[in-house]
C-alpha cells in the first residue's frame, strides 16, 4: 500500500513541473500571436481596404440630382465607358483637399467623373460645387446614404473607377491626387479604353 501510494505521489509531483510549464508558456504564445499580428497590421495601408465589389457590377440606384443640377446619377448611367464616381460631401475636410485635383482632371477630359454626394444638406451641396466649381459630369443626392451603404462606402472621400460594362475596377479610399491617379489609376484606365467595347 504505500509503495502505491509513493508512486502516485512521484506521478503527481512529476505531473506538477509540467502544469507549471504550460502556465509560463502559453501566455507568451498568446502574447507572440498578438504580437505578430499586431507588426503585421502596423505595414497595411488603411486605405487598401479590399471591397467585396471588384469585378462585380455597380449595385442597382437611382439618385436625383444635387440641387442647381440638371443630372442625377443611375447605375445605368455607369455603362458604356470608363468612368470614375467620387463619394463627396461639403463637410468633409479631406474632400476639399482633393477637390483641385478633381477640377484638373475633369479639365483635362481623361474620362467623365460622377459624383455621389454624400448625406449633404442640399443647400451646402450646392453651395459646394457652386464656390470650387463642379468637376462632374453627372452628380446624385444621397441625402440618406443609402447607396453609399451599398457600395461598401466606409467614409468620404472615395473614389471608385468603373469599366465599360458597369463593374466596380478600383477603389480607393482617402483624397486622390496625381500621384496616385498616375501609379494606380491611370494604368487601369488605359488597358480598359483599350479593350474592345
Amino acid at each position: 500500500m504505500a509503495d502505491g501510494s509513493h508512486d502516485a505521489e512521484e506521478g503527481m509531483a512529476v505531473k506538477e513541473p509540467a502544469r507549471r510549464g504550460i502556465a509560463y508558456v502559453l501566455p507568451l504564445a498568446v502574447f507572440a500571436v498578438i504580437a505578430t499580428a499586431f507588426a503585421v497590421g502596423l505595414t497595411l495601408n488603411p486605405r487598401e481596404v479590399p471591397s467585396a465589389l471588384i469585378g462585380k457590377p455597380v449595385p442597382e440606384f437611382d439618385l436625383p440630382p444635387v440641387q442647381g443640377r440638371e443630372l442625377g446619377l443611375t447605375d445605368g448611367d455607369l455603362k458604356g465607358e470608363v468612368s470614375l464616381v467620387n463619394v463627396f460631401a461639403s463637410w468633409c475636410p479631406e474632400c476639399k483637399v482633393e477637390h483641385p485635383f478633381l477640377m484638373q482632371l475633369a479639365a483635362s477630359g481623361q474620362l467623365p467623373i460622377h459624383g455621389l454626394n454624400y448625406k449633404d444638406k442640399p443647400d451646402d451641396a450646392a453651395r459646394w460645387l457652386d464656390t470650387l466649381g463642379d468637376p462632374y459630369t453627372r452628380t446624385g443626392a444621397d441625402l440618406k446614404g443609402r447607396v453609399a451603404i451599398d457600395w461598401g462606402v466606409y467614409g468620404v472621400p472615395e473614389t471608385f473607377l468603373v469599366d465599360r460594362q458597369g463593374r466596380i475596377a478600383y477603389k480607393h479610399i482617402g483624397a486622390l491626387n496625381w500621384a496616385i491617379f498616375n501609379e494606380e489609376i491611370r494604368p487601369l484606365i488605359e488597358q480598359f479604353q483599350r479593350a474592345d467595347p
